[in-house]
Formats: structure tokens, C-alpha cells, sequence
């Protein structure tokens, strides 16, 4: 990814769709935002009265993390999970996929947590990067990440023009 992309995705306000179904979440509960970089959604759930867990390979794009917003340095793809034992609430994944920590994030639900996970999909090379399908959902993936395992409350497979055109697929489950 070039450099400005990376900026200007770093800019960006949170996601509607983690806005959408933050409220869903338990009212103080404890949230994981997986792959944080600058810490928008962990912001945002600062704001709503969440105690935030916000882990990323690089926290220095992270700068001063609200007092309810615990920060990590953490490689999830190469070392080893950093939250084992820890259940949460909620956990909020966005624009970030490495398919073998999906069971992992399942089961680091509290029972009744809730799981928005909302990232690209194979379709989104024709708007640029992602391009590389080991980075792209195949179709119906995520619902087949947690089938059996968490209750689908909400599922799209589209393609959005906010705030960039891209293809993306994006989930709410609960784990009963």
C-alpha cells in the first residue's frame, strides 16, 4: 500500500458499521479492537463508556489513547495471542483480515459478546488495494467463519462508495 493511502485511511472516521451495532454491545463492557492503527473505533468506543483493549503491530500510530483504552504492540499474525484466556464483550475488527486468528477472535467472546468484523472482499482489485486475494474475503466467508459458532444478527456482501468505493463484506454475531 503507498503511503498516502495509508494516511488518508488512518483519517478516516469510524466506521458506520461498527457505529451501527456498538450499542449492541454490553454497556461497560470490555471491547477489543483488533488491528487499532490510529484508534478510531477505540476512540469511539472510549466515547461510549467501553473499557478498550486496542492492539496493533505499530501503537505509535496510536497517539494519546484515552484513559479507558489499554494499548498493545502486538504482532497477530507472527507471535503468539496476546489476550489467551481473555474473553470480551465485544470485538471490532475493520480493513484487516488474517484468516487463521477468525476462530480465535470467536473464541474470545464472552457468552452474549458481540463480534463486528467488517473488512474487503473479493471484488475490490477493480477499485484498487487490496488487490491480492489472500487479503480479499471469498464469498460468504465470514459467515462461514462463524457458522455453528455465533449467532449472525446482520451479514452484507457489498459494494459501498463510502467513505472509498470498495467491496466488502461485514458481520454482526453474538455468541449465545
Amino acid at each position: 500500500m503507498i503511503l498516502g493511502a495509508m494516511e488518508s485511511h488512518f483519517d478516516l472516521p469510524p466506521s458506520a458499521w461498527v457505529q451501527r451495532w456498538a450499542s449492541s454491545i454490553r454497556p461497560g463492557g470490555a471491547v477489543l479492537d483488533v488491528a487499532a492503527g490510529s484508534g478510531r473505533h477505540a476512540r469511539l468506543l472510549a466515547r461510549l463508556g467501553f473499557e478498550v483493549d486496542a492492539v496493533d503491530r505499530d501503537k505509535s500510530l496510536f497517539s494519546d489513547p484515552p484513559p479507558n483504552v489499554v494499548l498493545l504492540e502486538a504482532d497477530l499474525e507472527a507471535g503468539p495471542w496476546p489476550y489467551a484466556g481473555r474473553r470480551f464483550d465485544g470485538i471490532v475488527v475493520t480493513n484487516y483480515l488474517h484468516r487463521p486468528l477468525l476462530p480465535v477472535l470467536v473464541a474470545s467472546l464472552e457468552r452474549g459478546g458481540l463480534l463486528v468484523y467488517e473488512t474487503f472482499a473479493r471484488g475490490n482489485e477493480r477499485f484498487g488495494k487490496p488487490s491480492n486475494p489472500a487479503f480479499l474475503l471469498a464469498p460468504g466467508e465470514l459467515l462461514e467463519a462463524v457458522s455453528g459458532k455465533l449467532h449472525v444478527i446482520a451479514y452484507e456482501d457489498l459494494t459501498v462508495e463510502q467513505p472509498r468505493p470498495a467491496a466488502v463484506q461485514r458481520l454482526a454475531a453474538r455468541r449465545e
